[in-house]
């Protein structure tokens, strides 16, 4: 027996970006948490037709609803994943007996001749513990790596103390033989300190000598060298990236919050032990004209003092509240212990509050896509109108260049089920004036519909053009001349305040000009329609404006230019590793502020 789980539609609107989902059953127990480099891919993979073991059929019959968690890499879902893995212990999945503790790097720095070795959980040895680290493979190929760089033994005391000659590691330039004095003691121990200030994050001059070496081995042509450093460089840095779902202390709630025309979504990470134990969304029903503040005074009230809840000791939101201070009071009244309630925290906390605000503005996103508020959308937008009938099929027009180059026009399609890409089109645009968006947009919807008026297509209800009378002057020419009739035309132009909430509806049939409630479903649907013609036409003019530069993707980057590339690349060890780095990873290169990182995150993942 099936839950009647609606996959397709979920799946619709999930995010490509890392991080963990959780399945539950149509009582709210949790089923299964698991994580992914690509959630998109990960769970369309559980609802495929064929090819599925049985333990997956039995859990997919079983699922009602599916929760997810974006982070900033897959180092960090994996680690999440472990904690709620820990924490709900799901019945499908692998409880591992020595899911206890966490695996980390040991240095024995009491000794003369100090050795890394693996252990898991710390504390039990006398030494300085380095972690924890996300997986125990993980660990060990560190360990492999650091070995490789610094050449520190990794052998037990007992091998140490009863050697006469060096070992293999030594002849592998895996180790430089302290055990029969082929190296001091002073020069050993600066290898270790070198190596514990990597393992603390102090790595810059390492990095940078990796490399000036991998520079020089591309110099001499010697090309296998070169992608070894490129490898080495690319795995330390692995090693080396900070954790924002487990830190080493701290109990606190941290709250993010997105709103948008049509909706509010507030997300709730909770730590525990420095841990994030757990993580929901909440669309409450308030007004999208107030302020992101005021909403979340008025939830965070209602969440803690209104039912037998915890209270930790830190409260972390995105902005000032603006009765913090009477909030935090009566937190502390109902606590009986102290409460902070704070917005500008930095290190792990800031990472929290990033992770918090991100999976807010996912969740809203997936939540104004879903398919019961685009069918709502679609009868207010019959009403507007004053249609017969709610519109079946939607195509929305827009340019996008950059002072003239690369013109590219894009095509967007909505049905009652929301966006559907695989009618989507851009068309290049050619041979019109620099600039001249009514004639780009002219040329765009003759390409368009006179491949529809020889069958290759279908006619839309209603035909949205983003922009002003200008434009849709454009839109009925091209219908007029192809002798197109029975389309609606409308354009979406901003207002005179250029802000979200006031754009002004154009008729094609009178020219009259309406302004719609900012609260207005219909208003939500023209609005989301227009926002995404405008991202696929950016994207298309970015790929293409690219070629004809024969560009990297860095170079398309606005604020990246040569030497911030070098030192992207030299740093990550190539552009693959900075397509895999998550936000924080490269704000981490010394020229990059987080702004900037955030630009470049964005620029290297359009579909995230």
């Amino acid at each position: 027996m099936t839950s009647g789980f609606d996959s397709k539609a979920f799946l619709k609107n999930l995010t490509r970006r890392p991080g963990v989902y959780q399945m539950f059953d149509t009582e709210g127990a949790i089923l299964y948490v698991g994580k992914a480099k690509n959630l998109k891919n990960r769970v369309s993979s559980y609802f495929r037709t064929s090819g599925l073991s049985p333990k997956t059929q039995s859990l997919v019959g079983r699922i009602a609803h599916i929760e997810v968690t974006v982070t900033g890499s897959e180092t960090e879902a994996l680690l999440l994943e472990q904690n709620l893995i820990k924490q709900q212990r799901p019945p499908y999945n692998i409880l591992l007996r020595d899911d206890k503790s966490y695996p980390y790097i040991f240095v024995s720095d009491r000794d003369s001749y100090p050795a890394i070795r693996f252990r898991r959980g710390s504390g039990r040895q006398k030494g300085r513990y380095f972690g924890p680290y996300p997986s125990s493979n993980a660990v060990k190929e560190s360990l492999n790596l650091l070995q490789k760089v610094f050449r520190i033994r990794q052998c037990e005391d007992s091998f140490f103390r009863n050697r006469s000659r060096p070992c293999l590691q030594y002849q592998i330039k895996r180790c430089t033989a302290p055990c029969v004095g082929m190296i001091s003691e002073q020069e050993y121990r600066q290898d270790v300190k070198h190596a514990m200030l990597f393992l603390e994050g102090r790595n810059h001059e390492i990095m940078q000598r990796l490399a000036e070496e991998m520079d020089a081995a591309s110099r001499a042509l010697d090309f296998e060298r070169a992608a070894q450093l490129r490898d080495q460089i690319s795995a330390l840095q692995q090693v080396q990236e900070r954790q924002y779902v487990s830190s080493q202390e701290g109990d606190a709630d941290i709250f993010g919050c997105a709103v948008q025309p049509g909706g509010v979504s507030i997300h709730a990470l909770f730590v525990r032990g420095g841990r994030v134990i757990g993580s929901k969304a909440y669309h409450p029903r308030v007004s999208v004209e107030d302020g992101i503040g005021d909403i979340l005074s008025s939830f965070i009230a209602q969440f803690y003092l209104t039912g037998p809840r915890e209270i930790p000791a830190l409260v972390i939101t995105p902005e000032l509240l603006p009765d913090q201070d009477c909030l935090q009071e009566a937190l502390v009244q109902k606590r009986g212990r102290k409460v902070a309630i704070q917005h500008s925290v930095r290190g792990d906390r800031a990472g929290w509050q990033r992770l918090a605000q991100t999976n807010a503005e996912h969740q809203l996103s997936s939540h104004l896509a879903s398919k019961q508020n685009i069918y709502n959308r679609f009868l207010a937008l019959q009403e507007v109108l004053g249609l017969d009938q709610p519109p079946q099929r939607l195509e929305c027009f827009d340019i996008s260049h950059s002072s003239g180059e690369a013109t590219v026009a894009s095509c967007v399609v909505f049905d009652r089920e929301g966006p559907k890409k695989s009618d989507y089109r851009r068309f290049n645009i050619e041979d019109v004036t620099a600039g001249d968006d009514y004639a780009a947009m002219h040329q765009a919807l003759l390409k368009r519909y006179t491949k529809v008026r020889k069958g290759e297509g279908v006619l839309p209800d209603l035909l949205v053009i983003d922009g002003g009378k200008g434009q849709v002057k454009q839109a009925m020419q091209v219908l007029e001349e192809l002798q197109l009739q029975d389309i609606m035309v409308i354009g979406i132009a901003k207002g005179p305040t250029r802000k979200a909430g006031f754009e002004v509806l154009v008729s094609g049939d009178t020219g009259e000009e309406e302004v719609l409630a900012s609260d207005s479903p219909a208003l939500h649907l023209l609005q989301h329609i227009r926002d995404e013609s405008h991202r696929f036409a950016i994207v298309g003019h970015r790929a293409k404006r690219g070629k004809a530069r024969r560009q990297s993707k860095l170079e398309d980057i606005p604020g990246i230019g040569p030497k911030r590339r070098r030192e992207l690349l030299k740093y990550f060890g190539g552009l693959k590793e900075v397509e895999r780095a998550s936000v924080e990873e490269i704000a981490k290169v010394s020229s990059i502020s987080r702004a900037l990182a955030q630009d470049i995150y964005a620029a290297l993942h359009p579909d995230s």
